[in-house]
């Protein structure tokens, strides 16, 4: 491949993770409003079984070559998808939108040193001053004035933790592996965790509350925010690195606050505002290099 070619394919790739951040960013909301309908765990069952099924439509043919690798590796990012969303969720129902979708960014703060742990590759003293950046505007964002951190927050902690194996594993995958068939097995995995779980956690589910407008919402969580979101990341992740992968892909935390704010109305105050430009600005700083002059 030539460079000319990389470039427009890494260009391509980069243009995909942000039409992603865009999608998943207005999601936020979407799940916001449905999880006060439908419980945490059955949303993610119905979510993921769309999507699968909407994939499998789709790329039926393509799935005839599914080996038994591409099943452990769907099985591995299954799960790490399947627990950061349901912490996520479950996070949705005691947080706010905007709160939920910055604190989820934690992620791009842990890849550098995930892919360090299981890639050998060591971070910068960037990487550790952005860490501690992040955990002063995480304080901003998630203490509460008695200083105690609500229990939304701290479960969307772990979906941050979690999500960032998902990044890592997903580089890790995509090298050898074909990124749509691992989009589809990673599907059909979550979707059968979730089934699994809800019915412990939920008990049934009452098909009652699913109108034309829950409709619709499932559609655009299962088609959009999920089919079409995580194959634009397992595709785009084939040609960029991780660290780039989750600096892009933390740009939803912004679009989520965007739209938690004009379509849900949720306050904006200064403390919140001062959390989330210290999470920018780690952001930015966990990929910055310093240029070396020419001699």
């Amino acid at each position: 491949m030539n460079k000319t070619n990389e470039k427009g394919i890494k260009a391509l790739s980069v243009m995909g993770l942000i039409i992603t951040t865009v999608i998943w960013g207005s999601a936020f909301v979407v799940m916001k409003n449905s999880v006060d309908v439908i419980s945490p765990t059955y949303l993610l069952a119905l979510r993921f079984t769309i999507a699968f099924a909407a994939l499998t439509v789709v790329f039926w043919k393509r799935l005839k070559r599914v080996g038994k690798t591409d099943i452990i590796c769907g099985l591995v990012l299954g799960f790490f998808l399947f627990i950061s969303y349901f912490f996520q969720t479950y996070g949705l129902k005691y947080t706010t939108a905007s709160k939920n979708a910055f604190i989820t960014t934690l992620y791009v703060i842990l890849v550098p040193f995930l892919h360090w742990f299981f890639n050998r590759k060591k971070p910068s003293k960037n990487n550790v001053g952005a860490a501690v950046i992040a955990v002063i505007g995480l304080g901003f964002i998630s203490l509460e004035g008695d200083l105690r951190v609500n229990i939304g927050d701290f479960m969307t902690l772990i979906c941050g933790i979690f999500f960032a194996f998902h990044i890592v594993f997903v580089d890790r995958y995509t090298e050898t592996h074909d990124p749509i068939i691992l989009t589809v097995m990673q599907m059909a995995v979550a979707a059968g965790l979730s089934w699994v779980v809800a019915p412990f956690l939920e008990g049934g589910l009452d098909l009652s509350v699913i109108d034309y407008s829950m409709t619709v919402s499932l559609l655009y969580l299962g088609i959009f925010s999920t089919m079409i979101c995580f194959l634009l990341q397992n595709m785009g992740q084939k040609h960029l690195s991780p660290n780039t992968s989750s600096i892009i892909l933390s740009f939803e935390s912004v679009f989520g606050l965007l739209f938690s704010v004009f379509l849900l109305g949720e306050p904006v105050t200064l403390k919140l505002l001062t959390g989330c430009a210290l999470l920018f600005l780690s952001v930015i700083l966990s990929e910055f290099k310093k240029q070396t002059p020419a001699a």
